[in-house]
């Protein structure tokens, strides 16, 4: 008994090219906004590291506490106790908020990029 393979829709062929012109816009999108992605999530980590110091927590932890609190999860395992720790996890909170921002808009760029390209 022979199996048979099914053949790709055109539909199907369709979904791969649309998925495909995405993914390329969105790399020449994150090529442009690489600085600023990158600027942010220095600052997170700039914070995260000057929290290490100030709260005396092991620097795995630190950085844990960082993206978290960047991501805006906040689980509250960990909560700074000086004041200068506190303004600087808010200063994280708000950059996670424009990174979530960021990749956002890039993400929406791209799919309008990729309607575009896959309706001509």
């Amino acid at each position: 008994m022979m199996s048979r393979v099914p053949r790709q829709s055109a539909g199907g062929l369709h979904t791969r090219q649309m998925r495909r012109l995405f993914f390329i816009a969105l790399a020449k999108q994150l090529r442009v906004i690489w600085p600023i992605l990158s600027g942010i999530v220095s600052i997170m980590v700039a914070s995260g590291l000057a929290i290490w110091q100030i709260e005396n927590w092991r620097i795995d932890e630190a950085l844990y506490f960082t993206f978290v609190t960047g991501l805006t999860i906040g689980y509250g395992d960990f909560t700074p106790k000086h004041v200068l720790a506190r303004i600087l996890a808010l200063l994280i909170g708000f950059a996670g908020i424009v990174l979530t921002g960021v990749i956002a808009a890039i993400t929406v760029k791209a799919l309008n990029a990729t309607d575009r390209d896959g309706s001509s």
